[in-house]
């Protein structure tokens, strides 16, 4: 019983594959399909050219992605780049936990003579010069719009 059964199941095999042939024949025929096929062909010879250049760029990345060597002097030099700015940062974040350390610990009101006395100061002159020609920017950009 087992060979009908093993005789059964390479008969529907063969009768499978035989479909998937003519399936795969009837494709062919088709003349969409032969179009398709023929300038496939035509082309060959620019798909292998590529294929050769997409084959190089892959092994130069591979290469690239592999060296490390190469990852850690890549990495050296983003922190070279990125530490002055990082340190610059954390500088100004310390002035201004400073400064508002500093301004809620103050309790003296500031009048008029005491705004006045400020104007002189160096730093705030500087940073009223920064804000008018921020103004300035702005009002020119909005004019052009």
């Amino acid at each position: 019983m087992s060979e009908t059964v093993t005789q059964q199941q390479a008969e529907q095999t063969a009768t499978t594959q035989t479909r998937g042939e003519l399936d795969i024949l009837d494709q062919l025929m088709k003349p969409e399909v032969q179009q398709s096929l023929t300038e496939l062909v035509e082309q060959l010879p620019k798909l292998a050219e590529m294929v050769t250049f997409m084959t190089k760029a892959y092994d130069v990345a591979q290469s690239l992605a592999t060296d490390k060597v190469l990852i850690e002097d890549f990495k050296g030099g983003l922190n070279e780049f990125v530490k002055p700015i990082q340190e610059k940062a954390k500088g100004i974040a310390s002035a201004a936990i400073e400064a508002n350390d500093r301004a809620e610990s103050e309790t003296t009101t500031i009048g008029l003579f005491g705004i006045l006395k400020m104007l002189k100061d160096p730093q705030v002159q500087k940073t009223l010069r920064f804000a008018q020609a921020f103004l300035d920017v702005l009002s020119e950009r909005q004019k052009r719009q």
